[in-house]
């Protein structure tokens, strides 16, 4: 399973003018999987949704044969999980991997094995898996996130969530850090000041949390192609699913470049963030201050 290509900009600008006239006008557009799965849960959903009770982490891991230090590879997801423990409303973690890493004694984590022996990337079929899991899951009303195992959610971050009604969440801002040279960056709107700094969640796929319906089966069929999709798709396919995001009110996730195992150093995508670190520095000071919301190792 490759990852789904983008859908052009032009073709989503008329999906979402048709969608909102008629989905069965939009239906007519030739439709991508993906946003079929929109449609279908556009139709589907009530428009009355009961609160969402728990932020659900959708965890996909590399295998050990694919990386060169494990051991690294474990330390850093023992951080990120340590950012969900450090989570004061509900929230549970489900990691997907070929071999079960060590995990805290906690009934909020749960490992997902994955033995689909087909070469190459397999980061989007641990994600179909992770979907594809929800259905077996009894959760409730919940809040579903994708989140990559190196980055780093701000404490408090999930309360926030909870707290509303939204239909989902967008991280707008948040921070990422040059693990080589130790620089961080605040990613975020363009500003007069900063007529090209790219949102957050252009940079980093752990951007979205979306409001999962469990009775409703177009709901985890959505969450399976949606995250089949670089998340720079994701906040449309979100509205095109009459899912419209809100954004978290700070720098709600810390994305760590160049640690060595990165995802998107074995794509070779990592220069053009180090350069966007080194384009966007925050001041030193308002860092000390933040960085105690992170488990930073």
């Amino acid at each position: 399973m490759a990852q789904a290509p983008a859908t052009p900009k032009y073709k989503r600008a008329a999906m979402l003018v048709a969608a909102a006239l008629s989905p069965a006008l939009a239906r007519r557009l030739s439709p991508a999987p993906s946003e079929a799965a929109a449609l279908d849960l556009r139709d589907a959903a009530s428009p009355h949704r009961s609160p969402a009770g728990q932020v659900i982490f959708l965890v996909p891991l590399v295998g050990p044969a694919q990386v060169g230090d494990w051991g690294a590879v474990v330390q850093r997801l023992n951080s990120t999980i340590e950012s969900f423990r450090r989570q004061t409303a509900p929230w549970q973690a489900v990691i997907c991997c070929q071999q079960r890493p060590p995990l805290p004694d906690d009934p909020r984590l749960r490992w997902l094995p994955f033995d689909d022996p087909t070469p190459g990337n397999d980061k989007w079929r641990k994600l179909a898996a992770l979907c594809e899991d929800l259905e077996t899951m009894e959760t409730g009303p919940a809040y579903v996130m994708s989140f990559d195992a190196d980055d780093l959610l701000r404490d408090g971050s999930v309360a926030q969530m909870l707290q509303s009604d939204a239909a989902g969440w967008l991280v707008g801002t948040g921070y990422v850090m040059d693990h080589a040279t130790g620089d961080v960056a605040l990613a975020g709107p363009r500003t007069a000041r900063m007529p090209l700094r790219k949102p957050f969640w252009k940079l980093c796929g752990s951007c979205v949390a979306l409001y999962h319906d469990p009775t409703l089966p177009q709901s985890t069929a959505f969450l399976k192609a949606m995250t089949a999709h670089e998340h720079r798709m994701f906040p449309y396919l979100a509205r095109l699913a009459g899912l419209p995001l809100a954004r978290m009110r700070c720098p709600s996730v810390l994305y760590v470049l160049n640690h060595g195992e990165n995802f998107g150093a074995r794509r070779g995508r990592v220069g053009f963030k180090s350069r966007f670190v080194q384009r966007y520095p925050i001041d030193p000071a308002h860092w000390a201050r933040v960085r105690t919301q992170f488990p930073i190792p």
